[in-house]
């Protein structure tokens, strides 16, 4: 097979066109190509007077791929060299291994032990996540939580209710084993080419059952509605779980437990804490999530292109560096998406964003981040971090006056230290509800006055971002874990062998594809221990 990067193709291709442009790059005749698969697919926005996909493809060609590469001397063109990932090899293990936690980490350290043979258990304190999507939509048109089945807590984990937004970075081997388990399970196939993947919420729910059912399948167990309460030890090595399922208490025995738990597991920190567990505070985020018109972004990043069909929906990611020190900067950008209610607690005011796969919707969102450091949460707490969010999520819950309705400011009001009396030309999605409210009633003052000064910069780099209409709705904390479950080399927590903190919700990845490395990760140290 070849490789080709850095094609350019034009926006309205069709694979005719697509093989005679390969073809004239390789210096071969059309017919010689038996297929082409496209690698990786970028938008190039860099002059907007001439829009275009930049394009890596992988090639198969008649005769001697040998003799195609060594007649042509272009740096672009090369032998592909596949990437296959690899179980480590393992002899059985004595117990069941148990995974905690059922997001992204979590399934895939489930998935990864499974298809060794191992027979993990799942337990997930939310629901499955068609009960889960039922609790949600109650959540949305009522404002009554169900604190135990959320968008936070849940089949799938937090990102289940997003854009399902897949940062890749460089490839590797277990970058690519999670992409084609996301599409064998049921995301769309294209998350294994474009430069920018998404999922989707709506594709989102079928993927994650698809995972389970391949757990299950495998020898797997996945038990819902079991919330862990204690980590049994025998001097500092794990023999078990103790967890609450349906008010009963049940302890499992085992030796190897992946503890993925998710940024918002705000009870499981401090019974981890209590028992004797190191975490650290780790710095982390806040803000609020602003809203365009879609249209409005679509012109500003695709100018005379914007509405072409092969472009859909604009994105941005913008960060600034302030004079005081912080950085803010955008967040989960979510084209034709909604702002969401994502509390997981009573009287708190927590919100994220969320697209459809079609990402059709008439508004785009993001979050507007601050970064906190370690000072701003003035304890030296392992869990300062966690009470510094609760105090914003409870001053918003205030702002909006309750029933979990969101305060909402203009952007051009909140530029100007005014109030907000009436919309604009944009309209919120967020449900339950708004209030109008100023974004200082819930942000402490530097914050809020960050947000003003990077909005100035942001809206000269982005001309037409600073838009007065827009929208700014709060307020938004559970960007990543505010701690850190430390751990060494091995993974392992620090004096503890054979527990595995895993994933977001322990500090260590940020995002669908890295925590879902970051699991398989702990799968294979679990397996390559036993060897």
């Amino acid at each position: 097979m070849i490789k080709i990067t850095d094609l350019i193709i034009p926006l309205g291709y069709d694979m005719k066109m697509l093989e005679s442009i390969v073809a004239k790059r390789l210096s071969i005749e059309q017919s010689c190509i038996e297929s082409i698969r496209i690698a990786k697919r970028a938008v190039n926005v860099l002059d907007k007077e001439d829009i275009y996909f930049n394009m890596s493809v992988v090639v198969r060609v008649s005769g001697d791929e040998n003799e195609v590469l060594s007649t042509n001397r272009d740096k672009c063109i090369s032998k592909e060299i596949e990437l296959i990932y690899t179980i480590p090899n393992t002899k059985k293990l004595k117990e069941r291994p148990v995974v905690v936690g059922c997001g992204p980490a979590g399934m895939f350290a489930a998935l990864i032990l499974a298809e060794a043979g191992e027979r993990p258990i799942l337990l997930e304190r939310g629901q499955d996540v068609d009960s889960r999507r039922q609790s949600v939509l109650k959540f949305w048109q009522t404002g009554e939580l169900d604190t135990s089945s959320n968008v936070q807590f849940g089949e799938g984990g937090a990102g289940t209710f997003s854009d399902g937004k897949l940062k890749i970075g460089n490839r590797d081997s277990r970058k690519t084993k999670v992409l084609s388990v996301l599409v064998e399970a049921g995301a769309p196939p294209e998350i294994l080419y474009l430069s920018k993947p998404h999922i989707g919420t709506d594709r989102l729910n079928v993927t994650v059952k698809g995972i389970r059912k391949k757990i299950i399948s495998l020898g797997g167990e996945v038990r819902f509605g079991a919330i862990v309460t204690k980590i049994l030890r025998k001097g500092e090595q794990v023999s078990g779980v103790g967890f609450v399922e349906k008010d009963n208490y049940t302890e499992l025995s085992c030796d190897n437990v992946v503890l993925a738990i998710g940024h918002s597991a705000r009870d499981t920190f401090e019974i981890l804490l209590n028992s004797g567990i190191f975490m650290e505070q780790k710095p982390f985020a806040v803000g609020v999530r602003i809203e365009h018109p879609q249209e409005l972004i679509n012109k500003i990043q695709y100018a005379g292109f914007a509405g072409h069909a092969a472009l859909g929906a604009a994105d941005y990611r913008m960060v600034v560096h302030l004079p005081n020190g912080r950085n803010i900067y955008t967040f989960c950008m979510c084209p034709g998406g909604n702002v969401i209610a994502a509390t997981s607690e009573d009287n708190a005011l927590v919100t994220n964003g969320m697209s459809v796969f079609g990402r059709n919707g008439s508004n785009a969102n993001s979050a507007l981040l601050v970064t906190i450091d370690k000072k701003d949460f003035q304890s030296e707490h392992p869990l300062a971090g966690v009470a510094f969010q609760r105090r914003i999520e409870a001053a918003a819950f205030i702002a909006g006056g309750g029933g979990y309705k969101a305060p909402v400011q203009r952007l051009g009001d909140f530029l100007q230290n005014y109030n907000t009396k009436a919309f604009g030309n944009v309209l919120p999605t967020y449900l339950p509800g708004t209030e109008f409210a100023s974004v200082d009633s819930y942000l402490p003052d530097y914050i809020a006055n960050s947000l003003r000064q990077g909005m100035k910069e942001m809206g000269e780099w982005m001309p037409g971002f600073a838009y007065p209409d827009a929208l700014l709705t709060g307020a938004e904390t559970r960007s990543s874990s505010p701690v850190r479950i430390t751990r060494g080399d091995s993974l392992e927590a620090i004096g503890i062998k054979g527990l595995y903190p895993c994933g977001e919700g322990a500090g260590y990845a940020g995002g669908i594809i890295s925590a879902a490395v970051d699991g398989v990760l702990c799968a294979e140290q679990i397996l390559k221990i036993q060897q």
